[in-house]
């Protein structure tokens, strides 16, 4: 998925065709999310759609829940799905910041070429 340590580092364009997949990875998993939370909330907390969605959203954000819950199932699923929503945070953040800071330290590490390894040699030479 990345380039070696002794490859070039890739074009721009490439770059960006791996931040819009990293994105869209991203969105998925947030999509994902979102629906399961929701539907969790829904059938287990007894709340209408949109109002699931919001404590979803709420949650996967780390700002915590809106309405109450009643049942005991209710509560154990908001438990559960607080507890992957800060999993799913990192992933989240991991899979975005990825390819960005593999560029980054890729060019720190670049190889300095034969011509520049010369100049230097002289350098410290003198």
């Amino acid at each position: 998925m990345f380039e070696r340590k002794s490859e070039p580092l890739v074009p721009r364009w490439a770059f960006y065709a791996r931040m819009a997949r990293s994105a869209a990875i991203v969105a998925g998993i947030i999509a994902c999310s979102l629906f399961v939370g929701s539907a969790g909330y829904h059938y287990l907390g007894d709340l209408p759609w949109i109002d699931s969605l919001l404590n979803a959203s709420m949650i996967l954000a780390g700002m915590g829940p809106v309405d109450p819950l009643k049942t005991d199932s209710a509560k154990l699923f908001a438990t559960f799905y607080a507890l992957y929503s800060g999993v799913a945070f990192l992933a989240i953040m991991a899979i975005l910041t990825a390819p960005l800071l593999h560029r980054l330290l890729h060019k720190f590490h670049m190889e300095i070429s034969e011509v520049d390894q010369a100049d230097l040699d002289d350098q410290t030479r003198k």
